[in-house]
């Protein structure tokens, strides 16, 4: 087997495709990651809408998961992955984003019925990926950080939002994203008076 050689490949455009649909996903997620903490940091939890429908996502949750949503809200605060991805994790999440409704298209003669998952018209994107804080009092960092639907996102930080466990983190962000305004400033600050320095 012979050994690759980065200096002498031939440039794919397939993989460079690739490479690039790859690198477009993470930014993505990088972003949404970015302005969800932003959002965290300027809204107070209990008051912030991830959606139109955050209240009957809430409904949902609580029926489907109503041990996730009972104090000491274990699940919520410290999200276990290997429950949501085990077998019988992975059923019962499958079932709670898939669950199908049936439509019943009454502008049309004769009457159409389709039957489409819950959440499919309702949220975009719904069954993309997205990441999510392992423990909802740490920030996002890659040992708290895991990859979920943005189903099961909106599912568990919409009932840490309503449950308060987002108030800490709240505190948090704010503090944070004050310290960098203020470090801005002072660097802005700093390079203006080394420019009239420098033009006197």
């Amino acid at each position: 087997m012979s050994k690759f050689d980065p200096q002498n490949a031939q440039n794919l455009v397939e993989i460079e495709k690739q490479f690039a649909v790859v690198a477009v996903e993470q930014a993505q997620l990088i972003i949404s990651v970015k302005t969800y903490w932003n959002l965290l940091a300027s809204v107070k939890p209990r008051e912030l809408r991830l959606t139109k429908i955050d209240d009957e996502i809430f409904e949902d949750v609580s029926a489907a998961f109503p041990d996730m949503v009972k104090e000491p809200y274990t699940g919520l605060i410290k999200v276990d992955e290997n429950m949501m991805k085990n077998e019988d994790g992975k059923v019962k999440w499958r079932d709670f984003i898939s669950k199908c409704v049936l439509n019943i298209l009454i502008s049309q003669i004769p009457y159409m019925t389709t039957i489409i998952p819950r959440y499919e018209e309702k949220v975009k994107d719904y069954n993309f990926g997205s990441l999510i804080r392992v423990n909802a009092n740490d920030e996002y960092s890659q040992d708290n950080t895991i990859f979920v639907t943005r189903m099961q996102f909106y599912a568990i930080e919409i009932a840490r939002n309503r449950l308060g466990l987002n108030d800490e983190i709240h505190v948090k962000a704010k503090q944070e994203i004050e310290a960098e305004k203020a470090e801005k400033a002072k660097e802005k600050e700093k390079a203006e008076k080394k420019r009239k320095k420098g033009s006197s």
